[in-house]
């Protein structure tokens, strides 16, 4: 999971979407009309299409999930659910791009709450998920920072085995890419930033470069020494952060 970037809606898309909320908010069961809403033909197309449009576009590699970073997003996920806050069916700050697994397997209708009500899962598009949560390359596994942390990793399911297998082999093409990177002329070194940045697990590269520059930093790579002295150069993590 990394941070995203959530754009401005354009004007047209907003006034589609407010009369949505207010009708929902006018409805005796506004579970179930959100429901019947989302599912309706005539919201699907004007509405659903230009929404996964700007959400593929904020999405990490080839339209990636944003919760597993694994496989492609075809759903758009609602952070906050529907049955737990309908007016928020149709809120553009509430939606996010999830692979069917995700959404409709693991996470489901979970939002855990601490005690004092704050949400317990983290939003990748308004906060640095890599301050809830450490990615160790080498194992693939996500350890918990916070609460926040030890609750999403629970709720995505994110040390699930394909997943951590998935990490530990992009780890490995990062580091062939980083040997390309060094030993390639111009275009040598394009191939490898665009291989690193398609492929996906786009979080194993972000936290790599993290780690580089973290206390410890020789002891993490102590088996890759020159991968550390690339993960370090600024023309290189320029090109991979782009």
């Amino acid at each position: 999971m990394i941070r995203v970037h959530r754009p401005a809606l354009s004007a047209g898309l907003r006034a589609r979407l407010a009369p949505l909320t207010d009708d929902i908010d006018a409805s005796r069961e506004p579970v179930k009309h959100s429901r019947a809403l989302w599912k309706r033909a005539a919201v699907r197309r004007t509405v659903h299409a230009p929404l996964r449009a700007l959400l593929e576009g904020m999405a990490p590699g080839y339209q990636r999930c944003m919760y597993c970073g694994d496989s492609q997003g075809t759903d758009i996920d609602h952070w906050e659910p529907l049955s737990l806050n309908p007016l928020r069916t149709f809120d553009w700050l509430n939606h996010l791009l999830a692979c069917s697994l995700c959404n409709s397997n693991l996470k489901r209708d979970r939002f855990p709450r601490a005690d004092d009500g704050t949400p317990l899962l983290v939003d990748p598009s308004v906060e640095d998920p890599f301050d809830h949560l450490l990615l160790t390359p080498t194992l693939g596994v996500y350890r918990p920072l916070t609460a926040k942390g030890e609750a999403t990793i629970e709720v995505c399911g994110l040390n699930r085995p394909i997943l951590t297998a998935g990490r530990q082999q992009a780890r490995r093409v990062v580091l062939l890419c980083l040997d390309l990177w060094a030993r390639g002329g111009p275009e040598e070194r394009r191939t490898a930033v665009l291989t690193v940045r398609g492929q996906p697990f786009a979080d194993v590269c972000q936290a790599m470069l993290r780690l580089a520059r973290a206390p410890g930093a020789d002891r993490v790579f102590a088996d890759s020494p020159d991968a550390l002295d690339l993960l370090r150069d600024e023309g290189l993590r320029s090109a991979l952060l782009a």
